[in-house]
């Protein structure tokens, strides 16, 4: 990374939770930040305390392409890129349509593979720069109806690794965000359509059960981590001469983690099931 305090930050998902949180948090900090996503109305409070908003639907390639050269033509390179646009598919795989799903991989996977691509030959030839993928503790274990969530996260964590290896020569640091459970809108997302695709048929008891679970998991006090401690370890990886790989951070994301690695899957899955039986 060049050594000027201040970057050119381009940011996916900015218009509310750990997106719009970070977005702000580095603005603060006194970086030139644009947030991406497909509601600019809602990045208005970004754009008054000193960022840009870009319309960026990560699925359109179009606009993808446009909101990148909008930036290198603005700024003239992109130091730090954030792939924090996301979202959490959660119902019985029987349930889940094949389309669902591959919209799922199209958001979390592919979108955020087309914007890496899209920046990568003006972070290779400035030779400083840094990719910041926003994962999750789910792409290190799982939890009931998840599937496709999973799969998602699971993919972007070898996907990641592999980038690292590849960019090192450039100059280019790939780090990956694993958020615990957090208090934003992540759990209302899933809530409703997993209850639609799968609250009436044969897995209607189990996701019940994980929906109420999940509801308190983000309702309950203290019982999700703030926004802020995943923006502070944003912006803690950004600061960093030598960030880590991997930060591991918010509600239950290193025990969850460590039980599932250490413990095997047998005692995880009891462990799991205990919580929403």
């Amino acid at each position: 990374m060049k050594s000027t305090n201040k970057k050119i930050i381009l940011i996916t998902g900015a218009s509310s939770g750990i997106g719009k949180e970070t977005a702000l948090k580095l603005i603060q900090e006194g970086h030139i930040v644009y947030g991406a996503a497909r509601r600019v109305d809602q990045m208005q409070d970004l754009v008054k305390t000193g960022g840009f908003a870009l319309k960026l639907d990560v699925t359109i390639e179009d606009e993808i392409v446009s909101g990148v050269n909008q930036v290198l033509n603005e700024q003239g390179r992109i130091d730090v890129l954030i792939n924090n646009a996301g979202y959490g598919l959660y119902g019985a795989v029987e349930d889940i349509s094949i389309e669902d799903a591959k919209r799922q991989f199209e958001v979390n996977i592919f979108g955020l593979a087309r914007i890496t691509k899209e920046v990568l030959p003006s972070m290779r030839q400035h030779k400083s720069a840094r990719i910041i993928n926003i994962s999750s503790m789910g792409g290190k274990m799982y939890t009931p109806l998840g599937a496709w969530y999973h799969a998602t996260k699971h993919a972007l964590e070898g996907w990641s690794d592999c980038l690292r290896l590849e960019l090192k020569q450039f100059n280019i640091d790939v780090v990956l965000i694993e958020p615990g459970i957090t208090a934003t809108d992540f759990g209302i997302m899933l809530h409703e359509p997993m209850l639609k695709s799968s609250g009436n048929g044969p897995y209607a008891r189990i996701a019940k059960s994980v929906a109420k679970a999940t509801k308190d998991s983000y309702e309950k006090k203290n019982a999700a981590s703030p926004a802020t401690v995943i923006s502070n370890a944003i912006s803690k990886a950004i600061k960093s001469h030598k960030p880590k790989t991997r930060y591991r951070v918010g509600k239950f994301a290193k025990p969850l983690v460590w039980i599932r690695l250490f413990l095997g899957d047998r005692i995880f899955d009891k462990a799991l099931m205990s919580q929403v039986n």
